[in-house]
């Protein structure tokens, strides 16, 4: 084996044995690690110094105690967590995600991959993430406000628009970054509002952050088919999810002259065959927050299905497929029957929603895989510009912020297509984000010496 397999190998096997349990942070590492045996081998001062093991270990975990008290009186206990994984580029960047399965190992696998992320934006700012096993479904607009307000009594410490700048995630729209802004403007008494990002338009957010992340995927998705000499026009799509990030994609594919004909939500899916009806699907989950089975009532051709959209076999003819809902959506039994039906581009909307083996069999089979670091890098970058814009206490129009973020997604599409094809791996977009994300940082990290 040698020195920088050797290296790669011990490193790994250490951080195992560090964070017992932690699969999804394991995962994180392993799918970054698989690409960095290309630098070692041309670039071997990269071994010395631990730098990669610095890179992999958080420079400050924070867990906290989040008290709360229902509508009825009851008093709940919470975990609220923020993982500050790496400020070598910048402040602390990245969501908070409320969910009944947020745990340490979710969350530190979520802040590892956004220190990569953020630095193929090329934007300064480094790595975080946080939030909550709490479970906002069913909750009261009042059970929601004081949860949040209990939370941000105690993160107000660790965060700051030089520090550390949260976002919202899955389970924390504006609405949750409202209720936490207003509790860190209580009680710093400063209107900070580069601290947090994600605001609303009229008190400090950027026009199209709700967008950016599903149309930063689509831009990604549609720069992998010029670069074959397609495009996205007349493609049929199928997208997982319906949230935030699901629902803009689908509109920036319409846009495109794509048609989306599937959907899901956590309860099933629906197959349209004549295209989602955007209006519809958003007037179900937005307005009338309902399963995405009640699209289907309302929609003649339209079908509702148990299970993900990935485990049907009725998608012969679609071409794209952009996951969009959680991790490890698709397994290996699911990327085989894209395969076999003919899909040709995966994008990833979502954190790793492919597993190792997915991932593996996409690029054996020489799909155009984006990995997720890459294609939904747009939802960071235009929160960057966020705090830009509050910096400068500007607001830009929806026109030039769309401008921007396009401009972002050519950049990191460019710098992983000319990266890959460097170290030898052209069309290897899984390579050539790992490689370029990590190449930023390390020589910053070099740069700023041991601390």
């Amino acid at each position: 084996m040698s020195p920088h397999h050797t290296h790669i190998s011990q490193v790994h096997e250490q951080i195992i044995a560090r964070n017992p349990g932690e699969r999804e942070f394991h995962q994180a590492v392993e799918e970054v690690f698989e690409s960095l045996h290309l630098v070692l081998e041309k670039h071997p001062e990269y071994m010395d110094g631990s730098v990669l093991e610095r890179m992999c270990e958080p420079e400050r975990q924070i867990i906290f105690r989040v008290p709360w008290t229902d509508d009825g009186g009851t008093v709940h206990i919470n975990r609220g967590f923020r993982v500050q994984f790496n400020s070598a580029l910048g402040p602390y960047k990245g969501g908070l995600r409320f969910h009944p399965d947020v745990l340490l190992g979710t969350v530190k696998f979520l802040s590892f991959e956004q220190v990569f992320k953020n630095s193929l934006t090329g934007l300064p700012i480094g790595g975080g993430k946080g939030g909550s096993d709490f479970d906002p479904k069913g909750r009261s607009e009042g059970e929601i406000m004081r949860f949040c307000q209990s939370f941000m009594t105690e993160a107000y410490r660790h965060i700051g628009d030089k520090v550390d700048v949260p976002a919202g995630d899955i389970g924390v729209g504006r609405r949750e970054i409202g209720y936490l802004f207003g509790q860190h403007k209580r009680i710093t008494n400063r209107y900070e509002a580069g601290a947090i990002t994600g605001k609303g338009t009229t008190w400090g957010g950027s026009l199209l952050r709700p967008e950016a992340t599903g149309y930063g995927t689509v831009y990604f998705t549609e720069h992998m088919l010029r670069a074959a000499g397609e495009g996205m026009d007349g493609r049929r799509v199928a997208v997982s999810g319906s949230g935030n990030v699901a629902l803009h994609a689908i509109e920036k594919v319409q846009e495109l002259g794509g048609t989306v004909i599937a959907a899901s939500d956590s309860a099933g899916h629906v197959h349209d065959p004549e295209g989602i009806d955007l209006e519809l699907l958003r007037e179900v989950k937005e307005v009338r927050r309902e399963r995405i089975s009640a699209y289907a009532e309302a929609r003649p051709r339209a079908r509702h299905h148990s299970g993900a959209v990935w485990t049907r076999g009725d998608l012969e003819d679609v071409e794209v497929a952009l996951p969009c809902a959680t991790q490890n959506e698709i397994d290996a039994d699911a990327a085989r029957r894209l395969v076999s039906n003919g899909v040709r581009v995966v994008a990833e909307g979502a954190n790793m929603p492919c597993t190792p083996q997915a991932v593996q069999i996409f690029r054996e089979n020489r799909l155009l895989f984006a990995p997720g670091k890459a294609a939904n890098a747009g939802g960071v970058a235009v929160s960057a510009l966020e705090m830009q814009q509050n910096a400068s206490r500007d607001s830009w129009t929806a026109e030039y912020t769309d401008e921007r973020l396009a401009g972002t997604m050519e950049h990191i599409h460019t710098l992983c297509a000319e990266t890959a094809e460097e170290y030898g791996v052209p069309g290897d977009y899984v390579a050539g984000a790992n490689i370029a994300g990590f190449l930023r940082v390390a020589d910053a990290m070099i740069a700023q010496g041991v601390i």
